[in-house]
C-alpha cells in the first residue's frame, strides 16, 4: 500500500522543496505507521495459531489504540497493559483509552514501577498467568517484523528523488525501516520526541547503512509535552496547508524541519520528504489536557 506525497505550499529559501508523505491517511483506524509495524505482526500471530494481542502503553498511546483498531478489524481479542494504575478512574476523559475500549480492548492497569519491568521475563510469565496464550507486542510495537513494515513506507521514486527523508522517532521502528529501505544518495534525520540520545544504539541494532543522523533538540521537554509555540506552529501550519499534525511526534517533527531550513542546515535545493507518521488521535486527549489549563487548543478539523 503507498500514501501520497503532498508538496507543502508554504515559502521557503534557497530553492528548498518540502513533501510530506500523507502515512496518516493509509487506514482510517490504523494509521501512519502502526500500520506499517502492526502488518507482519498481524500476519505471523495469524500464522502461528494467536487469537490475542498482548501489548503496552500510556495513557494516551497511539500504539494501544491501532492495536485495539487492528483487533476488532483483523479478529483478534486485545489486552492494553496501561501505565498507572490512577488512569483506571478516569477513563471517561480519555479519549484515545475510551477509543480502544470501544473497539473491544481489554485492560491492565499497573502502577508505574511494575510497569518498568515489562520486559522482564518473570512479568510476562505473570500476564500469561492472567491473561492465557497470547501474542506478544512491544510498546510502540517496534520489532523486527515492525522494521519490515517501515522498509516498505519509501516507494522506489521516492529513493530517487528526495536528498533527505526525515521521520519522528519514538521507539525507533519507523526510521530504522526508513534507512533499511533508502537510497544510497539519501540523507536521514530522525527527530526524538525524548530526551537524551539513546535511541541511536536502538536504531544500531535494526540498521547497517551510515547514511542518517539523530536530532534531539525539538522535544520540547521531553515526551508527551508541547509549549505555546508549538501550538502555535501547529495552527499556522493546519491554517495554511489543511495538514492536521500531531503535537507529539510529526508535529515537532515539522516545527524541526522548518527551523533547520530558516538557519539553512538544508544545501540549497534540496528536496526534502517528511514522513507523516499518523497519530492525529492523540489530539483529542491533549486538548484535554490542554482545556483544563485554560490554553489554546490544538486545531486538526473543520
Amino acid at each position: 500500500m503507498e500514501s501520497v506525497n503532498q508538496k507543502i505550499d508554504i515559502i521557503l529559501p534557497n530553492g528548498i522543496e518540502l513533501f510530506i508523505k500523507r502515512e496518516d491517511q493509509l487506514h482510517p483506524i490504523i494509521s501512519g505507521n502502526k500500520y506499517r509495524k502492526l502488518k507482519y505482526n498481524l500476519v505471523t500471530a495469524k500464522e502461528e495459531g494467536y487469537n490475542k494481542l498482548l501489548t503496552f502503553g500510556g495513557a494516551y498511546s497511539n500504539h494501544i489504540a491501532a492495536v485495539a483498531g487492528a483487533g476488532k478489524e483483523y479478529g483478534f481479542e486485545t489486552i492494553g497493559v496501561i501505565r498507572g494504575e490512577e488512569i483506571e478512574d478516569k477513563l471517561q476523559d480519555n479519549p484515545s483509552l475510551n477509543f480502544a475500549k470501544q473497539n473491544g480492548m481489554n485492560f491492565h492497569f499497573i502502577d508505574r514501577t511494575s510497569y518498568q519491568n515489562k520486559t522482564d521475563e518473570a512479568f510476562i510469565t505473570t500476564l500469561h498467568k492472567l491473561f492465557g496464550d497470547f501474542y506478544l507486542i512491544p510498546e510502540g510495537g517496534t520489532n523486527d517484523l515492525a522494521v519490515k513494515g517501515c522498509e516498505e513506507i519509501l516507494t522506489e521514486t521516492d529513493k530517487l528523488k528526495f536528498s533527505h527523508v526525515c521521520c519522528a522517532m519514538g521507539t525507533a521502528g519507523t526510521i530504522s525501516g526508513i534507512i533499511n529501505s533508502s537510497g544510497e544518495k539519501q540523507q536521514v534525520i530522525g527527530f526524538s520526541s525524548l530526551k537524551g540520545d539513546f535511541l541511536s544504539d536502538v536504531i544500531r541494532n535494526f540498521v547497517t547503512k551510515e547514511n542518517w543522523n539523530t536530532n534531539c533538540d525539538y522535544h520540547f521537554g521531553g515526551y508527551g509535552k508541547v509549549s505555546d509555540a508549538l501550538i502555535q506552529f501547529l495552527n499556522d501550519f493546519y491554517r495554511k496547508t489543511k495538514i492536521p499534525l500531531d503535537p507529539v511526534y510529526t508535529g515537532k517533527m515539522m516545527f524541526g524541519i522548518v527551523d533547520l531550513i530558516e538557519n539553512d542546515y538544508f544545501p540549497p535545493h534540496s528536496k526534502i520528504l517528511a514522513i507523516h507518521t499518523g497519530g492525529l488521535q492523540g489530539i483529542a486527549g491533549m486538548n484535554t489536557i490542554l482545556e483544563k489549563k485554560n490554553k489554546k487548543l490544538i486545531a486538526y478539523n473543520d
